[in-house]
C-alpha cells in the first residue's frame, strides 16, 4: 500500500470522525424538545382586533402633578392615546368631572410644588385650544369645526397609586375597584394594597421596581439587582413571593417616566420571570408614562390588544396579557450596546445604532466622571414600529411575531439574547432556554416589549419552595405608625381643614 493511498485514507477517516463529532454534539446541544407553547396573544384576533394606545399611570394637580385633570386629559388626547388611567397619590379616581383629593397629601405635595389648582372637567366644554368636547363618565370625546366627533378616549375606573406616604417609593398602581382613597401609609408594604385589591377583584402592579429596590442607584449593570448582593436578593424574593401569592398583581413596570429609575428593571423582570413561571404563572411587563408634568406623558405606554374599546376588554385583555409594553426612551447602557452592535451586524437602521453607540460611549464617561445622566430618546416623530400578529407553531416548536417599521427583533431567555429575527425555532436554542421567552421589538420609533412565552417540556425548571418571611414589616410598622399619629393629630386639631381653606383661597 503506496503512502498517497494511506494519507488519503487517513484524511478520509480523520474527516469522518471530525464530521461525526460534530454531528453529535449538535444534536447534543440542539435536543429536538416537544415544547407547549403559551402565548397570551392566543385570543387575539389580528384581522379584527385593534392596538389601542393606553397610559395606565399618570397623575394630576389632585396630588403631586402640575397639569389638572382637565389639562391631563386634554394633552393625552394631543397625543393620540385612546384609553387612559389618572393614578394620583392615595386618590382614588372616581371620574374626570370629580374633584376629590387626599387633603394631607395634597398639601404635604404643595409644600414641594406650591399652589396648585384643581381642575376638572364637565359633561361638556371647550378645550385649552377652543374645541368643542362631551365627557359621559366613560369616554371623552373631542370634535372638530364641522362638530364631526374625532377619537374617543376612555376612563379606566377608581386609578389609585397605593402607599401615597411610603418613605421608599413601594408604589402600586391599582384600576377596576374602589380601594386606598384618603389613604396614608405603605412604606415597605406592596402586600396590604395588592391582597385588598386581588381580593375585591381588580388589577394592580408593582410601579418602578428600581426606585424602591435602589437599582436606579447603581451605575453598573452586573452589579444592578445581583442576588449575591443581601439587598437585591431580599426585593427579588419579596416581589416574587407577592406574585405567587395574587393573582391580581400583573407584574411590574418594565419601562416609565423616561426609564432613567427603571433602566435595570428588564433584568428585574427576568429574574422574576426565572422564579415565578415554574410556579404556573406569568409575570407581565408594563409601561407608562407615571406623568407629572405635560413633557413626560409620551413616554411610555403599553398597546391593549381588544376587539372594542369598552372596560370590560380593556380588564380582559389586561389579565390575559394580551398587550405589549412600549416606550421612547431607553436608559440602560448594556442594551444599548447590544442593540448597536445587532443592528450593525443586520446591516440595518445603522444611523440609529450610531446613536445608540453614541449615548453608550456617552453614559460611560458620565458613570466615570460619577454619576449617569444621559438617556436616550427615539424621534417621537418617527414611526413607532408594530407588531401585525403573533403566531406559534407547536408541532415545529416556532414562535413568528410580523413586524412593520421594525428594524430588529431578539428574543431573550434567562435575561440574555438568544437570537434575531421574527421566527425564533426553540429547538435551536434548547441548551440556552428555561421556562420562557420573550421578544424585544426596535424601529426608528421607539421599542416594544411583547408578553412573555411560557413553556411547558419534559424537563422543564422546576418551582423554587419559597419560604420568604417579609422583615420589611418592621420598617412598615414604624414609619407608618409616625405618619398616621401626625395626621390624626393634624386632623384632630383642624389644622388640615385650615391650611386647605387657605391653599384653595
Amino acid at each position: 500500500m503506496n503512502k498517497n493511498f494511506k494519507k488519503a485514507v487517513s484524511i478520509f477517516m480523520s474527516a469522518a470522525i471530525v464530521t461525526s463529532c460534530t454531528a453529535l454534539c449538535s444534536f447534543a446541544i440542539n435536543k429536538d424538545v416537544d415544547y407547549k407553547i403559551n402565548s397570551t396573544y392566543a385570543n387575539v384576533d389580528w384581522s379584527t382586533y385593534k392596538q389601542y394606545k393606553t397610559d395606565l399611570h399618570s397623575h394630576t394637580t389632585g396630588t403631586d402633578g402640575t397639569s389638572t385633570k382637565k389639562e391631563t386629559v386634554e394633552k393625552h388626547y394631543d397625543h393620540n392615546f385612546d384609553i387612559l388611567a389618572i393614578t394620583d397619590h392615595g386618590t382614588t379616581d372616581y371620574g374626570w368631572d370629580d374633584p376629590s383629593t387626599n387633603k394631607a397629601v395634597k398639601i404635604a405635595m404643595s409644600v414641594r410644588k406650591g399652589k396648585l389648582p384643581i381642575e376638572v372637567l364637565s359633561s361638556k366644554g371647550e378645550t385649552s385650544d377652543g374645541k368643542e368636547y362631551t365627557y359621559d363618565g366613560n369616554y371623552y370625546t373631542e370634535y372638530d369645526e364641522n362638530g364631526n366627533a374625532e377619537n374617543s378616549m376612555l376612563r379606566v375606573p377608581f386609578g389609585n397609586e397605593q402607599n401615597p406616604t411610603s418613605f421608599n417609593n413601594a408604589h402600586v398602581c391599582s384600576w377596576f375597584v374602589n380601594y386606598g382613597n384618603d389613604t396614608i401609609g405603605g412604606t415597605s408594604d406592596y402586600e396590604t394594597p395588592i391582597k385588598n385589591v386581588d381580593k375585591l377583584g381588580g388589577l394592580c402592579v408593582i410601579n418602578h421596581p428600581g426606585e424602591y429596590s435602589g437599582a436606579r442607584n447603581v451605575a453598573n449593570y452586573d452589579e444592578a439587582y445581583n442576588t449575591d448582593n443581601v439587598k437585591f436578593k431580599y426585593v427579588v424574593d419579596k416581589f416574587a413571593n407577592i406574585l405567587e401569592k395574587y393573582p391580581a398583581c400583573l407584574g411590574i413596570d418594565v419601562n416609565s417616566k423616561g426609564d432613567y429609575r427603571t433602566r435595570y428593571d428588564r433584568k428585574l423582570w427576568d429574574l422574576l420571570l426565572q422564579r415565578v413561571v415554574p410556579t404556573g404563572r406569568n409575570v407581565f411587563g408594563l409601561a407608562t408614562s407615571d406623568s407629572h408634568n405635560e413633557g413626560i406623558i409620551n413616554s411610555g405606554y403599553t398597546l391593549m390588544c381588544m376587539p372594542e374599546k369598552t372596560i370590560p376588554e380593556l380588564k380582559t385583555a389586561m389579565k390575559d396579557g394580551a398587550f405589549f409594553a412600549a416606550s421612547y426612551y431607553m436608559g440602560s447602557k448594556a442594551e444599548l450596546q447590544s442593540w448597536a452592535e445587532e443592528l450593525k451586524a443586520a446591516g440595518v437602521g445603522l444611523e440609529l445604532a450610531d446613536s445608540f453607540a453614541e449615548t453608550y460611549i456617552k453614559i460611560v464617561e458620565e458613570e466615570n466622571a460619577g454619576k449617569q445622566r444621559t438617556i436616550f430618546e427615539f424621534d417621537q416623530d418617527a414611526v413607532t414600529p408594530k407588531v401585525k400578529a403573533v403566531s406559534v407553531d407547536d408541532v415545529e416548536d416556532t414562535i413568528t411575531i410580523g413586524t412593520q417599521d421594525a428594524y430588529m427583533v431578539h428574543w431573550i431567555a434567562d435575561g440574555k439574547v438568544i437570537a434575531t429575527g421574527n421566527t425564533i425555532d426553540l429547538d435551536d436554542y434548547s441548551d440556552e432556554i428555561g421556562s420562557y421567552v420573550r421578544a424585544e421589538i426596535v424601529g426608528e420609533g421607539g421599542v416594544i416589549y411583547t408578553q412573555p412565552f411560557t413553556l411547558e417540556y419534559e424537563g422543564e425548571p422546576e418551582a423554587e419552595t419559597n419560604h420568604f418571611v417579609d422583615l420589611g414589616g418592621a420598617t412598615t410598622l414604624l414609619a407608618d405608625t409616625i405618619v398616621k399619629f401626625l395626621v390624626k393629630v393634624l386632623k384632630d386639631f383642624r389644622v388640615i381643614d385650615i391650611i386647605w381653606y387657605f391653599l384653595t383661597k
